[in-house]
């Protein structure tokens, strides 16, 4: 059953700059879907329009729907979208720099109420990030880049979310805490049954742990399917997993300069 339902959506920059194009997703009750894509596809502006953050940047929704629980959500405001349980850790982490870790941890429970139940939630954070607990009187601008990832996760949390949305959890990470950033976002979804939509540049990471996955190209969704399906997809294997059809590596200069051939319709 889908939890959230993204039909036929378009999204306009500046009135008149068309970014995605009829696109449509959807997210299982309790499952991990990923969305792969190289930059500039419009996977960030998918995520923006589902959080009802494309004002903050001039961007409009100018046609099509976005359900959550059967609901139209499609214009509401980004405070009641969190409240109908949405929540995004965006791209770049955001925490706030000047405040503490714990001080971070409270901030993210603005929807709930009661110093008990913030307390309980700050708790079941650390229960995922124990070296959160060990750093929680910690500004948090001094914390390293995979610290300040799991806190903005740890954030996100507070708000007991039913769907965690995830823009680049990995970026810029080096491969071990990407590594176990992964493991703790398979955890989360198996323990708090969150549904999670991951956009990921690491194509292998998020096949990896998702259960469904969409590939974008200018705006569009051109494939789509269960991702140990797409592993094997050979565009998938040549743009996106470095390989070419013998199953050789190709070198990052070759990847990024590719001429992508249209194939995903007829593969």
């Amino acid at each position: 059953m889908a939890l959230l339902e993204v039909n036929n959506l378009e999204v306009k920059y500046c009135r008149f700059i068309l970014v995605l194009k009829a696109l449509s997703v959807r997210v299982g009750e309790g499952s991990i879907t990923a969305v792969l894509g190289s930059n500039g596809t419009g996977k960030s502006t998918l995520l923006k329009a589902i959080s009802g953050l494309l004002k903050q940047e001039d961007g409009e929704i100018t046609r099509g729907e976005i359900l959550f629980k059967l609901k139209d959500i499609t214009h509401l405001s980004p405070s009641s979208i969190v409240r109908r349980g949405i929540v995004q850790v965006l791209e770049g982490r955001g925490v706030f720099d000047e405040l503490t870790v714990e001080e971070n941890l409270k901030a993210g429970a603005y929807t709930n109420s009661g110093h008990g139940e913030v307390s309980k939630n700050i708790e079941r954070v650390y229960t995922y990030f124990p070296i959160l607990r060990n750093r929680r009187k910690r500004v948090s601008g001094y914390l390293s880049g995979g610290e300040q990832q799991m806190l903005a996760i740890g954030r996100a949390l507070m708000a007991k979310p039913r769907l965690l949305i995830l823009d680049e959890p990995t970026l810029g990470l080096a491969p071990l805490m990407a590594n176990e950033v992964i493991q703790i976002i398979v955890r989360i979804n198996g323990e708090e049954k969150s549904a999670i939509l991951l956009v990921e540049q690491n194509a292998y990471l998020s096949l990896g742990i998702a259960s469904y996955a969409y590939v974008m190209e200018d705006g569009r969704v051109v494939a789509e399917g269960l991702s140990k399906d797409l592993v094997t997809h050979r565009n998938i294997q040549e743009f996106y997993l470095g390989k070419s059809d013998q199953g050789d590596r190709k070198s990052y200069r070759e990847v990024k300069h590719y001429k992508r051939r249209k194939r995903w319709f007829s593969s």
